[in-house]
């Protein structure tokens, strides 16, 4: 209605497709639910699949009128153990070893150890015995079971179970403190890549990210394919913390990974370090996403528990760009229900939080700082948007940072890549439009789309943020515009 404006929610949504959301009608109705970002997981999809699921996004996106960005998230490298005839028993204070000798697979999971009595699985990392050191804790199976290196040799690592239970085929093996030395790109990588660039994916989530040089190897890559995707820095273990200051620089978001962070580090640390990622991408004015057990029990539950209710909310506070939905929409039994749960409890929370700009961002740009004042000029005038146009999406993304709550922040693009790159950062509302030579008429126009689709209204205020020429010269402006 003509006095009435539609509320507006800031933190963007991330659902994980799988077989319970990749079918047309989930996909539709994901999209109709509110979802800003489709996240492709690599660790379970295939390349056939990547360029069947992205098209069916493309063509049902344009068919509701509502777009949504595609993120891949690549494998990466991992540590995992070989494949066991059956599982083995694990009791408390019993001896396995782990080895990884260039002896068959077969032959390494049937092999005994020199004592006849220790039982020995392959590994997939050729350096385990040169990177582990004796009394360093080995977790296995997300952490299910956790053991403590006794000896080593040249090949294998023996190690006492600390935690009972049964050890399966390729279960993933965490070493908490250790840097491991893997390429931060396996082929696997490259080929998913390859096909998700082809079908013109908008991020990349590299995985287990260690250094700032593992995005820089990534970027050259997507350089070499031609892709404009923007790159999503996963942390997930203890060196990915230690360097997250040079990471987060050179990466165009990041991701607080929790299931394998949650794991490498301390439990009762990962709050902490969350908020410390939270602080450190709000000061570089990059995208920060929470993921992994938000609402885990909405996998089988269509209700989520008091303390994930409180975790998403506490995310919201935080002001996390983007929170983000894994085994819930993937395999779960309520993945629609999911994402309402998330929607209800951000458009709860978001109202409540301090009005206050983010004054730790880091603004190098003169006319980065024309945008602080934009933001607070627009939160002084109440019932009020920020428009601005932009090729490589650096304005708006610099406007989301700041945080101006309250103020959609509306991000007039000629680019389709920046287009749903948009999608992604706190507060943005993006839109494709051609832009004029005059930059008058650009700003009309934009305020006849805003009009058309319903997101202001006759006095509302707009402080758009354009070009005017003088003679010959170009110059940056701030105007203020009441909608008529």
């Amino acid at each position: 209605m003509e006095n009435e404006s539609p509320y507006y929610r800031h933190t963007k949504i991330i659902a994980t497709l799988g077989p319970s959301t990749e079918s047309a009608d989930r996909v539709t109705e994901l999209i109709r639910a509110g979802v800003d970002v489709v996240r492709l997981n690599m660790a379970h999809g295939s390349v056939d699949w990547v360029g069947e699921v992205v098209g069916r996004i493309r063509q049902l996106s344009a068919q509701l009128d509502r777009h949504v960005a595609v993120m891949m998230d690549v494998k990466g490298p991992e540590i995992r153990t070989g494949a066991v005839a059956a599982p083995l028993p694990l009791e408390v204070g019993s001896l396995l070893e782990f080895r990884s000798g260039a002896s068959p697979l077969q032959e390494q999971n049937a092999a005994w150890g020199n004592s006849g009595s220790v039982a020995s699985v392959s590994v997939n990392y050729p350096d385990l015995a040169r990177d582990v050191t004796v009394g360093a804790t080995v977790l296995v199976d997300s952490g299910l079971l956790r053991m403590r290196v006794v000896d080593k040799d040249t090949d294998s690592i023996r190690c006492e179970v600390l935690t009972p239970g049964e050890l399966g085929s390729r279960r993933h093996i965490n070493l908490p403190g250790v840097e491991v030395n893997l390429p931060s790109l396996t082929e696997k990588d490259r080929t998913d890549l390859q096909a998700g660039v082809k079908a013109g994916i908008d991020f990349v989530a590299l995985s287990f990210v260690r250094r700032a040089k593992d995005i820089r190897v990534l970027r050259q890559l997507l350089d070499e394919f031609g892709s404009p995707a923007r790159i999503v820095a996963k942390i997930e273990e203890c060196s990915g913390v230690d360097h997250m200051d040079q990471i987060i620089r050179e990466a165009d978001a990041v991701m607080v990974a929790r299931g394998d962070l949650g794991i490498e580090i301390d439990y009762q640390r990962l709050p902490l370090v969350q908020t410390q990622l939270v602080r450190a991408c709000q000061a570089e004015g990059k995208p920060v996403i929470i993921a992994t057990h938000l609402l885990e029990s909405m996998i089988h539950s269509p209700m989520p528990t008091r303390a994930e209710i409180s975790d998403v909310s506490n995310a919201v506070r935080e002001g996390a760009d983007a929170v983000m939905l894994s085994g819930e929409t993937t395999t779960g039994k309520y993945p629609l229900e999911s994402v309402e749960v998330l929607k209800q409890i951000i458009e709860s929370i978001e109202p409540s939080v301090d009005g206050a700009l983010n004054s730790g961002m880091k603004l190098r740009e003169p006319k980065a700082k024309m945008l602080r004042s934009a933001a607070v000029l627009a939160q002084d005038l109440g019932d009020s948007g920020i428009i601005v146009f932009t090729r490589s999406g650096f304005l708006a993304y610099v406007l989301g940072a700041l945080r101006p709550r309250g103020v959609p922040i509306y991000a007039f693009t000629d680019v389709e890549s920046t287009f749903r790159q948009l999608l992604l950062p706190w507060g943005v509302e993006p839109f494709m439009m051609s832009f004029s030579d005059d930059p008058e008429q650009t700003i009309r126009d934009a305020i006849a789309c805003l009009r058309r689709k319903g997101w202001c209204r006759t006095g509302t205020w707009l402080v758009a943020i354009t070009n005017v020429i003088a003679g010959e010269q170009v110059i940056d402006s701030m105007q203020l515009r009441q909608v008529e």
